[in-house]
């Protein structure tokens, strides 16, 4: 039999052992509430589009074509902000790697940062602030060729991270281009022409989509600014 004192004894050493299993950090709920989305490492800012020189001969690869109809193009026809990982889908992720101290919570949505808008030179505070551009708009790309693809393609084109197909920029630069060539529309900031031009024609060379003589010229004229820097 057990005595008082022994049985005293051995409650004071299981509450020391309980104690000392007990976790001492904060309840799953609490630590839910602090947790900001964790992101795996990516590239900073647009992917770095090829020299001046390759792009000039990839510009001379591009078929001359006139503009295809418009007919059956709707957005839908390419299936975009799809997600990368997680909670994270294509316009998170851009926004994520575009910015500077961007914080995102846990359903990956940018809620703190700051954006530089390369088009127009503009200082960004707010994600909705914040277009994600596709650099070859979409509704040009159909006219350029991939009214002829299948889905699964335009999806690749409209979500593209490896190539220079998407950028964080002011929501006014995105919209004031629409989606126009470069004989219609290019970025008001002149320093900015070299690199958008290399970004155009690379994405298009990548996807073996066409120009026009118009947008072509236009292309090496904005190639020749690349001397200027």
């Amino acid at each position: 039999m057990i005595s008082s004192r022994g049985w005293l004894r051995a409650a004071m050493a299981l509450a020391a052992v309980s104690a000392a299993l007990v976790p001492t950090t904060a309840p799953a709920s609490a630590a839910a509430a602090l947790t900001v989305q964790t992101q795996p490492t990516v590239r900073r800012a647009l992917p770095e589009p090829p020299p001046t020189e390759v792009a000039r001969y990839e510009l001379g690869d591009l078929n001359v074509e006139a503009p295809h109809s418009m007919t059956g193009y709707s957005r839908a026809m390419f299936p975009h902000w799809a997600k990368q990982y997680g909670e994270c889908d294509t316009r998170e992720v851009v926004l994520q790697r575009d910015g500077q101290n961007v914080v995102q919570d846990d359903k990956c949505r940018a809620v703190q940062g700051t954006w530089h808008s390369e088009y127009d030179g503009k200082a960004l505070t707010a994600a909705s602030q914040v277009d994600i551009d596709h650099m070859v708009p979409l509704a040009a790309g159909w006219r350029a060729g991939a009214d002829r693809w299948d889905t699964a393609r335009r999806k690749q084109f409209a979500n593209d991270l490896d190539h220079s197909q998407l950028i964080a920029v002011s929501a006014a630069s995105n919209r004031s281009k629409g989606d126009q060539t470069p004989d219609l529309w290019k970025p008001p900031l002149r320093s900015y022409w070299c690199t958008y031009s290399r970004a155009w024609i690379d994405v298009k060379h990548v996807y073996q989509l066409n120009v026009t003589e118009a947008e072509k010229t236009a292309l090496r004229e904005m190639l020749d600014t690349c001397v200027e820097r």
